[in-house]
């Protein structure tokens, strides 16, 4: 009986065992042709669409596998197909990125690894146990550590990836502290029954605010929120672009979604579904508060540090913090449209600073810098290269007709309904602040003449097709975004507070 539950229930875990398959058939094919760069990568876009069509057949289901371990609802799958989609993304950079294409040696532990981290990820999202939280979120971790350090022969990546590990398992142990004094206070590791315990018993406000708070530094240091961000800038710069590019989205993504699911489920009153569209923080701790704050301090110090940044990496690391600030605004509001928000924006985010990272790499490929000087008649060097930049970065500062407005636009409506007028007037004004900076990169590529002895910047077909691929979304979705709204809005019907 037992045996056949589980047969039942492995049936609902398919892309996963998908993805293990696939790390493991790339790991014997990099034993047998270790240099066929363009064979694994195959390999690799292979498994991940083939768990990508068995993620799509989960749509409609709401199960919990393995005694609770794990979820399957549409907030899972929503992150399974956004994790999907940014790794074939990046596979599609490495085969331009002469950071990955110098190292035809190790290149199978380079595909592994990002199969690796997407299996992480798909477990983090779907997670409804602390015990499986902390495992996913370790997996993630350890092929990040070894990701930002693949360019082992560049100093500053090593330094990266020392700097990467030490804070994660700082992090992470503070983290596993903060699990240890929740069971010690509730007896539970499942969230839906902390939930229970924590909304049927009474249990001193002291000790449960110093869990969240606990609880907080490990998921602010997977989102890179101040003032666990002290990683993100010298990882980001220190690792490829193509994995700078990962971490600042998926790996961002699996963080939101861990961290959304975790403390809807387990610190929601179970009965604020009845309201509409709104949910009730348990009573014993303010931690709607907690977030609010955070998201202040992290957009408003992301944005004021990138000011001074001369490195592009750099620049585009503490934007990603601020980012991260923005869409904890919607985690904080507690309703339904603050996390329908959250959803929309990383949709929007995904193409805009994806196409920034891209720009980035191209143009340090030809160049060898990564330096905002480099970036000094790009208009006149590479219009289509320039060009594209300047949408994106439009983009990223969220202004109208992009798909980044569309996004700040559902943020800021969630934060002002939810009556949060304080954390709108600073996010208004931390846009502003992103623009200034941004405006730098503007006046480099169009107003200021390139150096001497700098040539023009050609492109490759397959590298303006790839380009094309992120514009015209970020155009396209500030226009029509109504199937994106519409997703968003059907992957909450999740986290067992509904």
């Amino acid at each position: 009986m037992i045996s056949e539950i589980i047969y039942q229930q492995l049936q609902f875990f398919l892309p996963e065992i998908v993805l293990v398959g696939t790390f493991c058939v790339i790991l014997l094919t990099g034993l047998i042709a270790p240099k066929k760069a363009s064979l694994l990568a195959w390999i690799t876009f292979i498994g991940l669409a083939l768990s990508f069509v068995f993620v799509l057949r989960q749509f409609g289901h709401n199960e919990s596998l393995f005694s609770g371990m794990i979820a399957l609802d549409p907030f899972a799958v929503f992150f399974k197909i956004f994790s999907i989609v940014c790794v074939v993304c990046i596979i599609l950079f490495s085969q331009f990125s002469n950071e990955v294409l110098q190292t035809v040696k190790r290149i199978s532990e380079y595909y592994a690894l990002l199969v690796a981290m997407t299996l992480g990820m798909f477990l983090m999202a779907s997670a409804t146990h602390l015990l499986m939280m902390v495992l996913a979120m370790e997996l993630t971790s350890l092929s990040a550590y070894v990701l930002a350090g693949y360019t082992k022969e560049a100093l500053d990546s090593s330094e990266a990836s020392l700097k990467y590990i030490i804070y994660g398992a700082v992090s992470t142990g503070i983290m596993i502290y903060g699990i240890s004094f929740l069971f010690g206070l509730t007896g539970a590791l499942q969230y839906n029954t902390l939930n229970y315990v924590l909304s049927t018993t009474a249990i001193s406000p002291l000790p449960l605010a110093f869990v969240i708070i606990l609880m907080l530094v490990g998921f602010g240091y997977k989102i890179s929120a101040v003032p666990f961000h002290f990683w993100t800038p010298d990882v980001y710069e220190g690792a490829p672009i193509t994995i700078t590019a990962l971490l600042s989205v998926a790996s961002k993504a699996a963080g939101f979604a861990m961290l959304i699911r975790f403390f809807v489920t387990v610190f929601v009153d179970p009965f604020s579904s009845l309201l509409a569209g709104k949910w009730m923080s348990l009573a014993q701790v303010d931690w709607q508060l907690l977030i609010a704050i955070l998201s202040a301090l992290t957009m408003t110090l992301g944005n004021l540090v990138a000011i001074w940044q001369d490195n592009l990496k750099r620049l585009l690391a503490y934007s990603s913090i601020a980012h991260a600030g923005y869409m904890l605004m919607g985690v904080a509001a507690l309703t339904d449209k603050g996390i329908t928000a959250v959803l929309i924006y990383f949709v929007m985010y995904l193409f805009m600073n994806l196409g920034a990272f891209l720009v980035v790499m191209l143009v340090a490929n030809r160049t060898g810098s990564e330096d905002i000087d480099t970036y000094k008649g790009l208009g006149y060097r590479s219009p289509l290269l320039a060009t594209s930049m300047a949408i994106f970065l439009i983009s990223l500062t969220g202004i109208p007709p992009t798909a980044g407005f569309i996004g700040k636009l559902y943020l800021f409506a969630a934060v002002i309904d939810a009556r949060w007028f304080w954390l709108a007037i600073v996010g208004v004004l931390n846009s502003v602040i992103s623009l200034y900076y941004y405006a730098r990169v503007f006046r480099n590529m169009f107003l200021r003449t390139a150096e001497k002895n700098t040539s023009h910047i050609s492109l490759g077909k397959m590298e303006i097709v790839i380009l094309l691929a992120f514009v015209i979304p970020t155009l396209v979705f500030g226009l029509y975004f109504s199937p994106i709204v519409s997703i968003a809005q059907a992957s909450l019907a999740m986290l067992g507070v509904r």
